[in-house]
């Protein structure tokens, strides 16, 4: 094969070679752009995801608070009821009771 032949195919096959590295550095930046982009759909994602998560976790300790609150509400109401039952039942007697001492004192006196 004459040199000017051989020469004309390394330099076709060096040619191929460049478009050939060419074209896979173009598909690498390419995969890295794509991988890039995905990444910030998967982080976009995981925000939105613990997000809504929070939300979550926060209305349920609201929905707590509120049952707690309310049962304590509830439970002072009923503590409340007794201690004004309690004190009704005790004005009689204390009345019984002053009414005596006044009689008492009325007596004393004469």
């Amino acid at each position: 094969m004459p040199k000017q032949e051989v020469l004309r195919r390394i330099k076709e096959s060096e040619a191929e070679a460049d478009e050939i590295i060419e074209e896979a550095e173009a598909k690498a930046r390419e995969r890295v752009t794509e991988a890039r982009e995905r990444a910030e759909e998967i982080r976009e994602e995981a925000k939105t995801d613990a997000q809504e998560e929070a939300d979550e976790r926060i209305e349920t300790a609201r929905e707590d608070i509120e049952s707690e609150r309310e049962e304590i509400i509830a439970d002072g109401e009923s503590e409340r009821d007794e201690l004004e039952a309690a004190a009704d039942e005790q004005v009689d007697e204390v009345i019984e009771h002053t009414v005596e001492l006044f009689t008492e004192a009325v007596h004393a006196q004469t």
